[in-house]
């Protein structure tokens, strides 16, 4: 077909579906008329979409935003990714999703040829449901494993530990001078508590031997898919009362230990690692493509999940305002955030004698052994233990709900008997992901959610993206998109945005090199390289 054939079929079949709203603003109808109904508290608007955005600003985006820091001018690329990519793309699918109050794939009423994009996006927030919410089975058996007057990880000699397990006091540069870096020595109380208390990962011989599901984490999956279920089954009903605390609870933890953090020694040589800026690392392209991959990341376009929130928001909306505060509140967030890591980071690196580079890791390693093990030799460990796992468990269900909420709403909408039936729908969503999630609690289950992790939304993702942004800017056209948008707000896009969208955007996912795509964590595990994704998942695609 040729371009400007396709262009017209967009044209004709898309008039339909202005109609429609059109007839829905001059008359008021509520949402029974058109769409699926909608969201008249503001806040909640704000909330479930700081709700999905912050949880992309968890500890494993933070973290490498910060150690990209330490290597580079990573704050000079990671503003104009944001200005020239970020923020149009969120504009674009906010203003999409509520003028057409339609889901991820029925939304492409404005160009049916391009509905399979919406599936794209649907089957990929599924597939990350599989195993993200394990992550947070994770977070939730460390909150109970705190519980104690003694944190479980602080000593060796426990029945998970290997007889080479080495007491923290005893490491440091010197103990360490062979060249392994604090953060890679494994055989630490912390380390071996992750590695062979929770995963069990040493019965297992590889992903050919994946043994039984740990009784342990089956219990604690269970408790997370429940309560997704019960948070998603009246839709924005349920889940509207949920983000209250669940979107506000991080921020004020996350200050807590912000507090707590600047307040230990070596805390400022960690802060100085964080903001150090050597301008020479904008020679080096990774920086670039590190900046790229945090930005289009956190703000999480392409996963179906904004189109979604928006298509609940009240028709003349100001998305615009709402694009611009959202992701600048994100993206603030990220940089407060590092100052919390950091601050612990550099309180390591002070106790065992070692530079900040050898204790700071990316994922799993920080997540679930670093912060924990720093955590564990404060005054009040068990308090800090808990308060930290709340933040991660909280990001972790903000995460999957709006996954979740974006599979559910997309499907539901396309298939009216979906829609009729949402809780039982919502149930066999929530218990589909649950026996794949079975798969990643098993002693070699790891390897299942490495597998998965690699290719859920890696190259698919950015993919997705560019032929939403062609089909949105090309096909539909940008004229008749900015015409939508004025018909909601009273006023049409500035020339930025639409050159944004038409040209630099697409150009933005375009020429991205395919190596970056993903920026995840490297662990040799008995050989595998293992890229993965760690709460704190959400806070992950």
């Amino acid at each position: 077909l040729r371009f400007d054939t396709l262009n017209s079929v967009c044209k004709v079949i898309g008039e339909p579906g202005k109609a429609v709203i059109r007839k829905t603003e001059a008359t008021g109808a509520n949402s029974s008329a058109v769409g699926h109904g909608e969201n008249t508290h503001k806040m909640l608007n704000i909330l479930s979409w700081l709700q999905h955005k912050c949880q992309k600003v968890h500890v494993k985006n933070v973290v490498l935003w910060g150690f990209v820091v330490i290597s580079g001018a990573f704050l000079i690329p990671y503003i104009l990714f944001l200005v020239i990519a970020g923020m149009p793309l969120f504009y674009m699918e906010l203003a999409l999703g509520q003028y057409n109050r339609e889901g991820a794939a029925t939304v492409w009423k404005i160009c049916p040829v391009f509905k399979g994009v919406g599936y794209t996006v649907i089957i990929i927030a599924l597939y990350v449901g599989f195993y993200y919410n394990v992550i947070i089975a994770w977070s939730l058996y460390y909150l109970f494993s705190s519980m104690t007057s003694e944190l479980p990880w602080l000593h060796c000699g426990n029945a998970w530990n290997s007889p080479n397990c080495t007491d923290p006091k005893l490491l440091n540069g010197s103990f360490l001078g062979n060249g392994t870096s604090y953060a890679k020595y494994k055989m630490t109380p912390a380390a071996e508590f992750y590695e062979r208390g929770v995963l069990h990962l040493h019965e297992s011989r590889g992903i050919q031997d994946l043994g039984m599901p740990r009784w342990e984490l089956v219990l604690c999956l269970v408790a997370v898919v429940f309560l997704l279920y019960f948070s998603l089954w009246k839709g924005v009903k349920s889940s509207g009362k949920v983000v209250y605390i669940t979107a506000t609870m991080p921020y004020v933890v996350l200050f807590v230990l912000l507090i707590r953090g600047i307040t230990l020694p070596g805390a400022m040589d960690g802060i100085r690692a964080y903001l150090h800026i050597d301008f020479k690392q904008l020679n080096d392209p990774k920086v670039w493509i590190d900046a790229a991959t945090q930005i289009f990341y956190s703000l999480g376009a392409g996963f179906g999940v904004l189109i979604a929130f928006a298509s609940y928001n009240k028709f003349d909306n100001n998305c615009y305002r709402d694009a611009i505060l959202t992701s600048t509140v994100n993206c603030v967030t990220s940089f407060f955030s590092g100052f919390a890591i950091f601050s612990v980071l550099g309180y390591m690196a002070y106790k065992h004698g070692v530079r900040i580079e050898d204790v700071a890791t990316e994922g799993a390693g920080l997540v679930f052994i670093i912060y924990p093990e720093a955590i564990s030799t404060l005054p009040g460990s068990t308090f800090w233990a808990i308060v930290f796992f709340i933040m991660l468990l909280t990001l972790g269900i903000d995460s999957s709900m709006g996954g979740m909420e974006a599979v559910i709403t997309g499907l539901s909408d396309d298939f009216k008997i979906l829609k009729k039936n949402r809780k039982l729908f919502t149930f066999a969503t929530a218990f589909g992901t649950f026996l794949v999630a079975l798969f990643c609690i098993t002693n070699g289950g790891i390897y299942v959610l490495t597998l998965l992790d690699n290719y859920a939304a890696g190259t698919s993702i950015l993919f997705g993206v560019l032929i939403e942004a062609i089909g949105v800017s090309w096909f539909y056209g940008v004229d008749r998109f900015s015409e939508d948008i004025e018909r909601m707000m009273g006023f049409k896009p500035g020339l930025y945005w639409r050159l944004c969208w038409k040209f630099v955007s697409p150009t933005f996912l375009l020429v991205r090199p395919p190596g970056g795509a993903r920026k995840g964590w490297l662990v040799d595990w008995g050989g595998v390289e293992a890229f993965g994704m760690v709460l704190g998942v959400g806070m992950g695609g």
